[in-house]
């Protein structure tokens, strides 16, 4: 198979389909560090019937909701990989593809994404597992482009946690579904999400060294480190991983049922006034708009008001 280069100001991107002009490839540059009004929520109703129109949307951000999930496992009882073949595991009837046009429509700052792969598949974990990566790239280019015409989305996440793969392999898989879909003109924008896990971090590590250009946003599940984390520790977390992602959105992140990191009542939006401060907040997001219910979106509407101010 024939291979080109196509290189960013920090990447070189191996291109392997000799018919894609380098000029074709969508490449992110980076500059001066800035603050980012984008806020994100992952969402996916399997259990208490949310709907986007339930969230409070600021006008002033940038909002992207993140379907979860979409996996390359069969709907079985006791589901299977199916190499690439992704099915949508979220409430498709309540988070249908008319309710994504509907909002998207109502509120011309929001996009809509999904997110591939998550922690669990019914019973069991969900594991990326490729037979190979041309035969996992093609099944998982056309099962893809399928469901996002569908819902008519915007943008992909990767959040595999569980790997059947070596970190090249995973690498090479996502690297060119990615570069394969922006190229189509399939999607505008794709973020990964990976947390503080040695295995984890192999795997994103090696396709942030191969790829990284292709990527626009590290959406880094700081809510994954113990409860309990201070401010002083959140930020030493952040410089941290963005250095692990040298060059690289990295937003930051809660969890709205407050089991993990540095939480909302504990200095949360501290530690984001004082990356404010320091033109480093990138965005944050939400882990998820389903559990921020019972609480009326309290946190998703601060986030918003604080990344809103132009300041």
């Amino acid at each position: 198979m024939s291979q080109i280069f196509v290189f960013s100001n920090l990447y070189a991107i191996p291109i392997y389909n000799s018919n894609v002009l380098a000029s074709e490839i969508q490449l992110k540059t980076y500059s001066t560090p800035v603050n980012s009004n984008l806020f994100r929520a992952y969402i996916r109703a399997e259990l208490n019937n949310v709907r986007f129109t339930d969230v409070h949307v600021n006008s002033n951000v940038e909002f992207h909701f993140i379907l979860s999930f979409a996996i390359d496992y069969d709907s079985s009882g006791s589901p299977s990989p199916t190499n690439g073949k992704f099915n949508v595991f979220w409430d498709s009837d309540n988070l249908s593809p008319s309710q994504v046009s509907s909002i998207k429509s109502h509120h011309s700052n929001v996009k809509v994404a999904l997110s591939l792969g998550g922690d669990s598949v019914g019973d069991g974990y969900a594991y990326f597992d490729p037979s190979s990566v041309d035969s996992w790239v093609s099944n998982a280019v056309s099962s893809l482009t399928s469901i996002i015409h569908k819902y008519n989305l915007d943008g992909i996440d990767i959040d595999y946690e569980h790997f059947h793969a070596d970190p090249d392999t995973f690498a090479e898989c996502i690297g060119h579904l990615i570069t394969t879909l922006k190229n189509n003109g399939v999607i505008s924008f794709a973020s990964i999400a990976p947390f503080d896990d040695d295995d984890v971090q192999s795997h994103y590590k090696a396709l942030w060294k191969s790829y990284g250009s292709l990527i626009d946003y590290v959406n880094f599940q700081f809510y994954a480190y113990d409860q309990g984390t201070t401010v002083s520790q959140f930020l030493n977390y952040f410089n941290t991983q963005s250095s692990n992602y040298d060059g690289g959105e990295v937003l930051v992140s809660f969890i709205s049922d407050g089991s993990g990191g540095l939480t909302p009542e504990n200095g949360f939006f501290t530690a984001c006034s004082k990356l404010k401060s320091r033109n480093k907040l990138h965005g944050i997001f939400v882990w998820s708009a389903d559990d921020s219910m019972r609480n009326g979106f309290r946190y998703e509407k601060q986030s918003q008001a604080l990344l809103a101010i132009s300041h």
